[in-house]
């Protein structure tokens, strides 16, 4: 029998920084699906957000509050901008290198809705990938990759542990505590910027489970992405570009964004994603990211990520214009939980990160609050858990498996009909209609005969239908448009 500590469901920034704060004295296993850097962690590009000091703290809350539209839980949001300081202190102290100057002071740069530079970034655009490196040399415990959790081991109010395909094998393994720190649903959507690991299997465990899911309805879409890719990984343009002085323009050359907002490129993430969705619409033209205005060695020793990438499809950046469509960027909802990652009513299960709805975002999450939430609040689930060293005792019997059905034939179609149906009926602007239709279609595919990962993915796809059919207002990253309703 398999039995740890503490097993830590994911490797990107929530998982990590939780095992980095775990005693080696601990048995601690994480796992991730696949190989660890195929996170969104990994792909984060404008960089973490620290109050830059204690007077910063009340105007940080007050940014993220309005981003979020106010139905962020406030009390959490101090939690988030207070811990900032101290967590960004220590990840530095243990060796983390961000982008300083000639005299070793961090750079800060801004981004949308935020009324001050106060975000930390490392080699220029690439902040995810040195941080998950950094993060991956600093973890004192087992990690094992090619690990899918298809099951959560729970009765009886307690989680016992989990299920999984190790390298297409069936393991069980057991645990005092489980932490999920799987991340978001990408895979969900047609169009979307996240790692192809990032399919929401977790949550619809969770549903299946009758663990409650919560704020599903709002899924915020980056607006700066470039989706003419095969690939399903859509390609991100860092918020930071806006932020340094970047513009969305159409065509012709034109600022459209101040038509629907005075504060045109730096409004918050989802009106400048609708802006530019209603913009395309009634005029049919395409829609660009112009940075034209950067010096080209100032953009690429800042932007040197974007500018290989986009060097080897043919684009000359800064010069170059990138044509732009917004895409699924983050889950602002998730499994519901209180500040120190604790599922209600389930002894011995915590979750962290992407995956968990702390309140911490409300409506629509401020720009790069996400790498700095998945650092405070594993660290929170931490401090609680090793506060508590509860232990499972007798293990009950686990007979129901699911190893030989996760994957039926058929699958693959019904992946591409619900990542089409969730972008097109679930995405930017929704109807009532829409959404009633997307919710029949993945009703019937519920009742075809299909793979153990297609139905979890199923299963949250209806949470998030279902939520959205439930919230009849306009708010935040949720948008319900009438025929006749103009943005």
């Amino acid at each position: 029998m398999q039995k740890y500590d503490v097993i830590i469901i994911g490797a990107g920034i929530a998982g990590l920084y939780a095992a980095m704060n775990i005693p080696k004295s601990k048995k601690v296993l994480v796992l991730c699906k696949d190989i660890p850097w195929e996170c969104n962690t990994f792909y984060a590009q404008g960089g973490m957000v620290s109050a830059l000091d204690n007077n910063d703290i009340s105007l940080h809350v007050e940014d993220t509050l309005n981003a979020g539209a106010h139905h962020n839980l406030e009390r959490v949001v101090q939690i988030l901008s207070e811990t900032s300081i101290e967590i960004t202190a220590d990840i530095i102290k243990k060796g983390m290198q961000f982008d300083t100057d000639s005299k070793g002071n961090l750079l800060y740069t801004k981004e949308a809705a935020h009324s001050t530079a106060r975000i930390i970034h490392a080699g220029g655009d690439a902040t995810g990938r040195y941080l998950h490196h950094f993060m991956m040399t600093q973890n004192p415990h087992l990690l094992e990759q090619n690990m899918l959790v298809y099951d959560l081991l729970i009765e009886n109010g307690r989680c016992y542990g989990i299920k999984a395909m190790s390298s297409y094998n069936p393991v069980t393994i057991y645990a005092d505590n489980v932490i999920i720190a799987s991340g978001g649903v990408g895979s969900l959507y047609e169009y979307n910027t996240n790692s192809r690991t990032v399919s929401a299997d977790i949550h619809g465990i969770c549903a299946e489970k009758g663990i409650a899911l919560k704020d599903m309805e709002f899924m915020q879409f980056h607006p700066t992405v470039f989706v003419k890719t095969p690939f399903a990984r859509k390609l991100l343009l860092t918020e930071a570009l806006r932020g340094e002085g970047a513009h969305i323009v159409d065509e012709d050359g034109k600022r459209f964004l101040f038509d629907y907002d005075n504060r045109g490129e730096l409004a918050s993430r989802d009106i400048v994603s609708r802006s530019i969705f209603e913009y395309k619409r009634k005029t049919e033209k395409e829609v660009y990211l112009d940075c034209s205005m950067f010096k080209p060695k100032v953009f690429h020793a800042r932007f040197p990520n974007i500018t290989h990438t986009f060097s080897s499809l043919g684009f000359n950046l800064p010069h170059d214009r990138v044509p732009i469509s917004p895409a699924f960027h983050y889950a602002n909802g998730g499994i519901a939980c209180n500040s120190h990652g604790i599922v209600p009513g389930i002894e011995g299960l915590y979750v962290v990160g992407e995956a968990a709805r702390t309140g911490v975002h409300g409506a629509n999450r401020l720009a790069s609050n996400s790498l700095l939430e998945g650092a405070v609040f594993a660290k929170r689930a931490v401090e609680h858990m090793l506060g508590l060293d509860s232990h499972i005792g007798k293990i009950p019997k686990f007979d129901k498996d699911y190893d030989n059905i996760l994957h039926k034939d058929n699958d693959k179609k019904y992946k591409r009909r619900l990542r089409k149906i969730m972008w097109e009926e679930v995405g930017i602007v929704r109807t009532t209609q829409g959404l009633h239709h997307a919710r029949n279609l993945i009703y019937d595919m519920k009742n075809h005969e299909i793979g153990r990962l297609l139905q979890l993915r199923l299963n949250t796809a209806s949470a998030i239908v279902d939520a959205a059919l439930a919230r009849k207002e306009s708010l935040g990253t949720h948008y319900i448009e009438d025929d006749d309703q103009d943005i």
